[in-house]
């Protein structure tokens, strides 16, 4: 308390910014919002005189009850348009809403018999999947946490709720024009394992022609926003660098739901993000941050079918990569 909190405090501000990774404002904001919410943490020690993570159990749910509403909501109309305009003036795509990737987290405790559902060969130890969707700014706009590690990336995107609110019809029509051609809706860049949706644009393996090398140039630059975003969230937040050493799955969500929370509110309170919070649709609840899908009767559920026919449509994803290459190309061609 004498060294940071006191009325002249030993260490100044850009200390206190560097130990604990957001301003004194920011921190104090937190610690009043949860008191006034009556949430109880509390450090104590457990039977074996061991300080426990019950404290940290309770901070990180009430940081979700608190702040996840707000902080964990899909984007409005004003952010899709922001961002469509922000990616194209940073990375010249038009039409780029964010960029889409996995992680795996190691868990260290996984319980023995489930150790085999959470093993990938490709880590040889038990790992949960975090997939994030990130614009250039870091902000996090999608979280779907929880998967087996032994599932791959188009298995956790099958289980995501990414696309919950195109499949219902309530998505915001947010047209846009790229070499002469309009567009209903935006896109997110993707690396080479994800489907050829209408919704993504990749990039190609082995490019010959100059256009396609130029576009797969610049794709793989843009995509480094949610990279970038893996990098920061890692390295601002120690307990999720390294392996996981609870025992309990949801308690394990709820760490990872914690930190890309205060991850996103350091990002608004340092004023790098593009978004501005407009309040112009209801709040998703935090305790459905997941979000579900409401298939309705029979006649809306068809609809829904059509909806997923049109979002997995090769022919759209194949005809928007092709005008993108032709407008980068008659952009950056010659840079």
């Amino acid at each position: 308390m004498r060294d940071y909190f006191d009325e002249n405090p030993t260490w100044g501000p850009n200390v206190f910014r560097r130990h604990f990774r957001m301003r004194k404002e920011l921190f104090t904001r937190i610690v009043n919002a949860l008191e006034a919410n009556n949430t109880w943490f509390q450090q104590r020690p457990d039977a074996t005189g061991k300080k426990g993570y019950e404290c940290l159990r309770h901070f990180c749910r009430g940081v979700i009850e608190v702040f996840g509403a707000h902080y964990l909501r899909r984007p409005t109309v004003d952010d899709y348009q922001r961002l469509m305009k922000m990616h194209e003036q940073r990375h010249g795509f038009p039409g780029m809403l964010e960029s889409l990737d996995c992680i795996h987290w190691t868990w260290k405790n996984c319980l023995v018999a489930w150790k085999c559902q959470f093993t990938n060969g490709d880590h040889g130890v038990p790992t949960i999947m975090l997939e994030v969707v990130a614009s250039q700014d870091l902000w996090i706009w999608h979280v779907f946490f929880g998967v087996a590690g032994s599932n791959n990336d188009i298995n956790v995107l099958n289980q995501s709720p990414l696309f919950n609110v195109v499949l219902q019809g309530r998505a915001p029509s947010i047209p846009f024009t790229v070499n002469g051609t309009q567009y209903a809706h935006g896109y997110y860049l993707t690396d080479g394992k994800y489907p050829e949706w209408t919704t993504f644009v990749k990039s190609f393996q082995h490019p010959q022609d100059p256009k396609r090398r130029k576009f797969k140039e610049m794709q793989e630059a843009a995509r480094k926003d949610v990279e970038r975003t893996f990098g920061v969230l890692q390295a601002r937040w120690a307990m999720i660098r390294g392996p996981s050493r609870l025992w309990y799955k949801e308690n394990i969500t709820d760490i990872m739901y914690a930190c890309i929370i205060l991850h996103n509110m350091i990002i608004e309170d340092e004023g790098k993000m593009a978004s501005q919070w407009v309040e112009d649709e209801p709040s998703t609840s935090s305790n459905n941050i997941a979000g579900k899908i409401n298939r309705g009767l029979v006649g809306g559920f068809n609809e829904y079918l059509k909806r997923g026919a049109r979002v997995r449509d090769k022919t759209i994803h194949h005809q928007l990569r092709s005008d993108l290459v032709e407008h980068v190309w008659a952009r950056f061609g010659d840079d």
